[in-house]
């Protein structure tokens, strides 16, 4: 398959994303397209650098590049103050100018993390994103969110920072654990619920195939998510309007992972929960249908993402849900869909975010008997 391009128009910092397999292969030649860097710090986790840091770093030094290997835990704990400040220190151990380069090789808590290092050393410096999983490829490499988790909640603190250059090759995703893969599933299932009838049915038809990571299929979702969230952010960069419906299905998603603490609950899991509860939290609240309740629900459950079986105590979510960034005014907000492509964000009082709370987590306690 030959790659496909699709480029994220955002002005003087308009990028392109390279999505197929095999794309690694010229990601030296790339790179070498879009920076004048000497210096590049290879930022990624112990596991995607034992699987790709020696291919990835040989194609940047045969393109003429001095390469820093870089290494973090892996998962969420690493998105921290503290390994982003010592990856700060790094660079500057490095002597790395503004004129080099950070490489984020790895799923979405590098992409956001070394995005961020690079968005604050300096006051910024380029970096370019190489995603390895599913849910990077499709959402969170593309954009220019980068950021850490603070205890109060998930992205409480970043930056805006659009990459010079997104390199996804679907061969990484080969090996990715389903956990994994469910998360990227679940930003796949966003995008289409919010994106129209065109791409649900599109992807309604297409499920089985991406389940079973069929390569042609997997390279064509990334390829139709990236042109969704690309139009997105050319319409609205900084989530000042259009695009917080990005956050459909985080608002409960992100309190779950929250009140389960980060890595216990997937964040497919959590986020294709958040988006049942939303869903039905329309018909109440707006225009939505139990029509499309059951219609997303049949989506989620073709895509592997079952409604989950443990409970939590209203109470303790709501508080949790004051942490979301969409949260104003001391209301909590939530993007609602009552159709596909159909959707906005508002406040929801909180007598009735604690009764469906209530509600959703006595039909969890009802399965479990």
């Amino acid at each position: 398959m030959k790659a496909q391009v699709v480029r994220v128009d955002v002005g003087e910092a308009s990028y392109d994303v390279v999505i197929g397999p095999g794309a690694l292969a010229e990601i030296g030649k790339r790179v070498s397209g879009v920076s004048r860097a000497r210096k590049i710090a290879l930022v990624s986790d112990t596991n995607v650098a034992d699987l790709f840091g020696a291919r990835v770093g040989a194609s940047l030094v045969t393109a003429g590049f001095d390469v820093f290997p870089l290494s973090v835990s892996p998962g969420e704990q690493s998105k921290s103050w503290q390994v982003a400040g010592e990856l700060l220190e790094a660079l500057a151990h490095l002597s790395l100018d503004r004129h080099d380069l950070v490489v984020a090789l790895g799923g979405g808590v590098i992409g956001d993390l070394a995005g961020f290092v690079a968005a604050t050393y300096l006051r910024g410096i380029d970096f370019v994103q190489v995603p390895t999983t599913l849910l990077a490829q499709v959402d969170s490499s593309v954009g220019g969110k980068t950021g850490v988790d603070l205890s109060a909640g998930k992205n409480l603190v970043g930056a805006f920072k659009q990459p010079r250059l997104v390199v996804a090759d679907t061969d990484t995703l080969v090996s990715l654990p389903e956990t994994e893969w469910a998360s990227g599933m679940a930003e796949v299932a966003k995008s289409a619920v919010i994106g129209g009838e065109e791409f649900l049915r599109w992807l309604e038809a297409n499920a089985g195939g991406l389940r079973r990571r069929v390569n042609c299929v997997t390279a064509d979702t990334v390829d139709q998510c990236v042109r969704f969230k690309s139009g997105i952010v050319r319409s609205d960069e900084r989530e000042d309007g259009v695009r917080e419906c990005l956050n459909y299905g985080h608002t409960l998603g992100h309190a779950i992972e929250k009140v389960a603490g980060y890595g216990v609950v997937p964040h497919g899991i959590a986020v294709a929960e958040g988006m049942r509860f939303a869903a039905r939290l329309s018909v109440e609240a707006g225009n939505g249908s139990v029509e499309f309740v059951r219609r997303q629900d049949g989506l989620l459950d073709d895509m592997g993402l079952p409604a989950m079986d443990v409970a939590f105590e209203a109470d303790r979510i709501l508080e949790a849900m004051y942490s979301d960034k969409k949260a104003r005014g001391g209301k909590v907000r939530f993007v609602l869909a009552d159709a596909p492509g159909l959707w906005r964000c508002e406040p929801i009082a909180d007598a009735m975010i604690r009764e469906h709370l209530t509600a959703w987590a006595e039909s969890k306690r009802r399965a479990e008997r």
